[in-house]
C-alpha cells in the first residue's frame, strides 16, 4: 500500500501538526509505505517526522512575483511525482492547495482525498471558489472537521463521499503540583473574529469579585489588537483582574491554574483550544459560533453553548460557574471524558481507514 500526503508546508500549525501525526501513524504500519510532498512557498518541517515518511519538494524556489508562472510549475511537478510515485491514495490538505491537487492529478488515475482546515464554506475568491464547485466532485472523497462542515459540503454539492473527522487533542497533562485560582482563561490569536473584547466586557459585568481573566495569545500578523485590548482595561479599570499574557510557549500551566474557559470566538474551522481546555478538565462557556464548539460542547454537561452575540446569556453563564464549586467540579469530570473520541492515534486512524477503504 502506498499512500501520499500532500500540503503547503510542516511549519507551526493546527493543520501542520495533524498532517505530521496522520504521516508518522501511517509509515509505522506494515506494508505500507508513506511520500509526503510539500508545495508551498516555504516547504519548511517544524515538526518531528519518522525516517520511514520520505519527503519530496519542488526543486525550485517558489517565487511569489512570478505567482502565475511558479504555480504552473507547482502543478508539472506534482503530475509528474503522481505518475511517478503511483500511489493507491492521495490526501491532501488545505482549501486552494486542494484545486491545486485536483488539478494535478487529472490523467493520473489517482484517488485523491480532500480536507478543508479552516471555517466551512471560506470565501476563496472568484477563481479558487469556481474551481472548488468544479474540482471537488471529482475527489474520492471529503474530510470535514465537523459536521457542520459537512452540512456545507452536502449542501453546495462539493462531495457524496464525506467523513466527519476531529482534529487529534493536543491533551494537557494534569499538575497536581499546580494550585487551581478563581481564573478564566482564554487561549487563542488576538485576530477581530475572537471577539476578546466582548470576554472582557463580559467579564467585567459578572459579579467577578476575587476572579481574573487571563488572555493568552499573542497578536496576529499585521495587527496589533493587544494595545486596543490594553485601553480597554484600563478605561474599565481592570488592571488587578485582567492580564493579557501574550503568546506563550508553555500554554499548559494557565490550563493547570485556571477553572474555567471562556471562548468568544464567531468563525473556526476547528477550535483546538476548546478541546485542550476540555483535556484539562475546564468546564467551556462558548459561543455556539460555526464551526466547532457544538461538536465539542454537550450544552449543560461539559459546558455551555451560548447564541453568538448574546452577552446577557454568556454573563450568565459565567457566573453560575463562578458562584457553584459543586458544579464546576461536576462539568470537570465530564469535560475530560468527553474528548475521548479525540486521542491522536484513534484520529490517524481514522484517516487511514477512510482514505484506504479500510473502514
Amino acid at each position: 500500500m502506498k499512500i501520499c500526503l500532500v500540503i503547503h508546508s510542516l511549519e507551526i500549525g493546527g493543520m501542520e501538526r495533524v498532517m505530521s501525526l496522520i504521516a508518522n501513524h501511517i509509515s509505522a504500519k506494515e506494508k505500507v509505505s508513506v511520500d509526503l510532498i510539500l508545495i508551498g512557498l516555504n516547504r519548511n518541517i517544524e515538526f518531528s517526522i519518522s525516517s520511514n515518511v520520505v519527503v519530496h519538494r519542488p526543486k525550485f524556489i517558489f517565487d511569489n512575483n512570478q505567482r502565475l508562472f511558479n504555480t504552473a510549475r507547482t502543478i508539472l511537478f506534482l503530475h509528474k511525482i503522481l505518475k511517478k510515485l503511483k500511489p493507491d491514495s492521495v490526501l491532501s490538505f488545505g482549501e486552494m492547495w486542494n484545486n491545486l491537487v485536483l488539478i494535478s492529478s487529472i490523467g493520473t488515475g489517482r484517488n485523491i482525498f480532500i480536507s478543508d482546515r479552516s471555517k466551512p464554506g471560506k470565501d476563496l475568491g472568484t477563481l479558487h471558489n469556481t474551481l472548488r464547485d468544479i474540482l471537488y466532485p471529482r475527489a474520492s472523497g471529503y474530510i470535514a472537521q465537523t459536521n457542520t462542515a459537512a452540512q456545507f459540503c452536502r449542501l453546495n454539492n462539493w462531495n457524496k463521499n464525506i467523513k466527519v473527522i476531529g482534529n487529534p487533542v493536543n491533551k494537557i497533562q494534569v499538575a497536581s503540583d499546580i494550585e487551581k485560582e478563581n481564573i478564566v482563561l482564554f487561549v487563542g490569536r488576538l485576530i477581530k473574529t475572537k471577539h476578546v473584547d466582548q470576554l472582557i466586557e463580559i467579564f467585567n459585568k459578572t459579579d467577578n469579585k476575587g476572579w481574573k481573566l487571563y488572555i493568552v495569545g499573542g497578536d496576529a500578523k499585521r495587527l496589533s489588537l493587544s494595545k486596543e485590548l490594553n485601553l480597554i482595561v484600563k478605561r474599565l479599570g481592570l488592571e488587578k483582574q485582567v492580564f493579557l499574557e501574550g503568546e506563550q510557549q508553555d500554554v499548559s500551566k494557565y490550563y493547570n491554574k485556571s477553572k474555567i474557559f471562556a471562548f468568544t470566538s464567531s468563525s473556526e474551522g476547528f477550535p483546538n483550544v476548546v478541546v485542550e481546555a476540555l483535556s484539562a478538565g475546564l468546564p467551556v462557556v462558548a459561543y455556539d459560533c460555526v464551526a466547532g464548539p457544538s461538536d465539542l460542547i454537550n450544552d449543560d454537561e461539559n459546558g455551555f453553548l451560548v447564541e453568538l452575540f448574546n452577552k446577557k446569556v454568556f454573563e450568565k453563564k459565567l457566573n453560575l460557574l463562578m458562584e457553584n464549586k459543586e458544579l464546576r467540579n461536576e462539568m470537570s469530570k465530564k469535560a475530560e471524558n468527553s474528548i475521548a473520541k479525540f486521542e491522536s492515534q484513534r484520529i490517524a486512524e481514522e484517516f487511514y481507514n477512510f482514505i484506504t477503504g479500510t473502514e
